[in-house]
């Protein structure tokens, strides 16, 4: 180590000479190895996270819930370093005789910092032992050995386990085509060191295989849902310069994801529509992480998500069908002992009101944490006192009872949008999958649509027929929203918004919220993240940026690869922000194009 000089003050002057300080650097965590009571690491991990542009930070193999949660709530990135083997009944495996030393002081501990980190799209690099911890915790299996017999030791072409120095590499590996190494290499054919027994057996689906040594041993892996995860099985440690591009991956993606969550802390972010209460039936919890629901409290805060509005979803029935058979109101009071003595035949609007109660059960119980807010001022105080929000909307206006009396008994609950109709023509107007009833709005429905303008209810034409949207944009005096709705440019379906209705909606001053549903995405194959930007994109160029947002549908179908759930809401910023989307650009489509028609269209009620 150098000195400049052996003085203290010296040496402080040279950090207080300008400010800031330092430049912000990402804080990447590092886990450490554990022998003989001691938690060591190799300096050139480190090192080699220093010489990238970050922050390195030493995480000891400490076995305790609290620990790993306040570790990462401080992380922008996590690499998983090299060691010894896993216990193989991790993954429900009895250990092969040629499995080595187990470190069992690590393993809990990596596999759980490991699956925290993925839940909170916390990017990741696995070297060696890491890919396979990667590997373990998501869903892969790991190759106790390499070569389980004799006969496969000697017929292997790659000695997996080198005599050389570590900085000399030994053998080649094959990078796949278009893969992340591949770029970072700008090749497909590299060499690399080789300094273990075990491997990645099957990546599991959350991975694809990126490189394989000539033997056919897995050597990489990334994520196939377009995230910041990759394991090596090499170790690029060691190898200087060429091994250096892997660890600037990692902080790069790490700033990015510090930006998201910077960014997140500052702004609101709401979602318009969920269908999180149709699960009410089956007892969920809201509290827990519950895989039955994709909106919890804890995925809402994995992806730093401030609000959603959930809907009171009631399906159409069909000629000759009572409501009350479409829904299970038993499942509701099976689950809910403090709602027994109610009806099982509810009418539409009883049964809109019994979700209600039973979110704001919810919220009572962890009034700490989140809230019901009516109001674009409710939301922007949660935001502040550190609370999520939840908002009302109804998502069928059959909810009415074909009573326009009963639009202010809903204005009271608190509802700050009604869906006019779902798959199925209603008494308001026809759907986009009815036939016709009305031709556009009923004369009923157009008594609800000036109702909702009077009691400050915002007019929401998801699923409405092109006619009866149309229609509902002459009668309103207030612009109209469509809280999950996409183009049908560039998915042709009854549901979806032609750029006619967008160029319209956007003219009257209105927003539309692009939706996660898979069948709305894309005719064809499977829907991910990408194609809902792709989707977000065409409505701001038909539209402008002052019109758009997010709806995810969650809960009702709607989910793609790269944005599963409301824990992966910060992967549609990231993504955005890889294009360039601005601050202020991020702040309306997450939310302020939307409170500013709720403003709007709420402030008629108080006049």
């Amino acid at each position: 180590m150098k000195f400049k000089s052996f003085s203290l003050a010296q040496n402080l002057n040279e950090v207080y000479a300008s400010f800031p300080e330092a430049q912000q650097k990402p804080l990447i965590g590092l886990t450490t190895n554990f022998n003989d009571g001691d938690a060591t690491i190799r300096d050139k991990y480190y090192m080699q996270v220093v010489k990238a542009g970050g922050t390195p930070v030493l995480i000891p193999p400490v076995d305790d819930n609290d620990t790993l949660v306040n570790t990462l709530e401080h992380l922008d990135g996590l690499l998983l370093t090299g060691g010894a083997d896993f216990n193989p009944l991790w993954c429900g495996e009895e250990p092969a005789p040629q499995l080595h030393h187990i470190n069992a002081q690590r393993d809990r501990a990596e596999l759980m910092l490991t699956r925290l980190a993925y839940n909170r799209q916390i990017p990741m690099l696995g070297i060696c032992r890491g890919i396979q911890t990667l590997a373990m915790a998501l869903g892969g299996k790991v190759r106790q050995d390499i070569a389980l017999t004799n006969t496969d030791r000697m017929n292997s072409p790659v000695k997996h386990s080198q005599d050389a120095d570590r900085q000399e590499p030994t053998h080649s590996v094959d990078l796949v085509e278009g893969s992340v190494l591949a770029s970072l290499y700008g090749c497909q054919h590299i060499y690399v060191n080789s300094f273990h027994h075990q491997a990645v057996g099957e990546p599991g689906e959350k991975f694809r295989v990126t490189a394989k040594a000539p033997d056919g041993v897995i050597e990489a892996i990334e994520s196939t849902e377009f995230k910041g995860i990759m394991g090596v099985q090499w170790h690029p440690e060691w190898l200087g310069e060429e091994g250096l591009p892997v660890f600037q991956w990692l902080v790069r993606e790490a700033e990015l994801f510090h930006k998201a969550k910077e960014l997140h802390n500052r702004i609101l972010t709401l979602d318009t529509h969920c269908d999180t209460p149709m699960f009410f039936p089956q007892g969920v919890r809201f509290d827990q992480r519950d895989p039955r629901i994709l909106y919890d409290l804890h995925k809402m805060t994995d992806g730093r998500q401030d609000a959603v509005i959930m809907a009171a979803y009631l399906p159409q029935p069909k000629l000759g069908q009572q409501f009350s058979q479409t829904v299970d109101i038993a499942g509701i009071l099976k689950h809910n002992p403090d709602l027994q003595g109610i009806s099982s035949q509810l009418s539409p609007m009883a049964y809109a009101d019994l979700i209600f109660d039973k979110l704001e059960r919810i919220v009572d119980e962890q009034s700490q944490y989140i809230s019901v807010a009516r109001t674009p001022a409710d939301l922007y105080e949660d935001k502040r006192q550190g609370r999520k929000s939840i908002m009302f909307g109804i998502e069928n206006g059959l909810a009415l009872n074909h009573d326009v009396a009963n639009v202010r008994h809903f204005a009271q609950r608190g509802v700050v949008y009604i869906t006019l109709c779902h798959n199925g023509d209603n008494d308001i107007c026809d759907s986009a999958r009815g036939c016709n009833t009305h031709n556009g709005v009923s004369q009923f429905g157009e008594k609800v649509i000036q109702a909702m303008n009077d009691e400050g209810i915002m007019v929401d034409l998801s699923h409405a027929a092109e006619k009866s949207f149309y229609d509902a944009l002459d009668i309103s005096r207030t612009p109209i929203v469509c809280s999950h709705s996409n183009s049908r440019a560039l998915c042709d379906v009854p549901r979806n918004l032609t750029d006619d209705q967008l160029r319209a909606l956007a003219r009257k001053g209105g927003v539309a919220h692009i939706t996660l549903y898979h069948g709305f995405l894309r005719k064809d194959g499977e829907a991910t993240v990408l194609d809902a930007i792709e989707h977000l994109e065409h409505a701001i160029d038909i539209m402008g940026i002052d019109h758009v947002g997010i709806g995810t549908d969650f809960d009702g179908d709607g989910t793609v690869r790269g944005c599963a759930d409301a824990s992966e809401l910060i992967n549609f910023t990231m993504q955005l922000l890889r294009r360039k989307y601005s601050e202020r650009d991020l702040v309306k489509i997450w939310g302020g194009n939307w409170l500013r028609v709720m403003a709007q269209v709420q402030a008629v009620r108080n006049q």
